[in-house]
């Protein structure tokens, strides 16, 4: 993981114990946890085909720009780690407050899209 991003969630106090980066080929073993939900950020992401999600996940893209692909100083790239963070975590809140027992899933997935598009 890159050390910034790693300083980041640990200076927001989320752990980071065992934490590491994953392959999606890894969610596809036998043996991978049930997901209902998939969310991709990388912003080339939306261009790409994306694999096949045991369980058929609900998915959405919710690109960010890379802030591991931002070049300048140590404080630049701080704050591009910070602007990621910033908008995951606003969209992640807003994700977790829907009110999924009112929502079909045509809804669900329509406001997972309006989400993604948030800046």
């Amino acid at each position: 993981m890159n050390p910034l991003a790693v300083e980041l969630l640990e200076k927001n106090r989320l752990p980071t114990t065992g934490l590491r980066s994953k392959d999606w080929n890894e969610f596809a073993q036998a043996n991978a946890p049930f997901m209902n939900f998939v969310f991709t950020v990388c912003d080339q992401a939306a261009a790409e085909p994306c694999p096949v999600w045991p369980g058929q996940p609900m998915t959405a893209h919710w690109g960010v720009v890379d802030p591991a692909a931002v070049q300048g100083d140590e404080e630049t790239k701080r704050r591009a780690f910070l602007r990621a963070y910033t908008e995951l975590h606003r969209r992640i809140s807003i994700f977790i407050n829907l009110p999924f027992d009112k929502l079909s899933g045509l809804a669900l997935k329509e406001k997972l899209g309006e989400i993604g598009k948030m800046q």
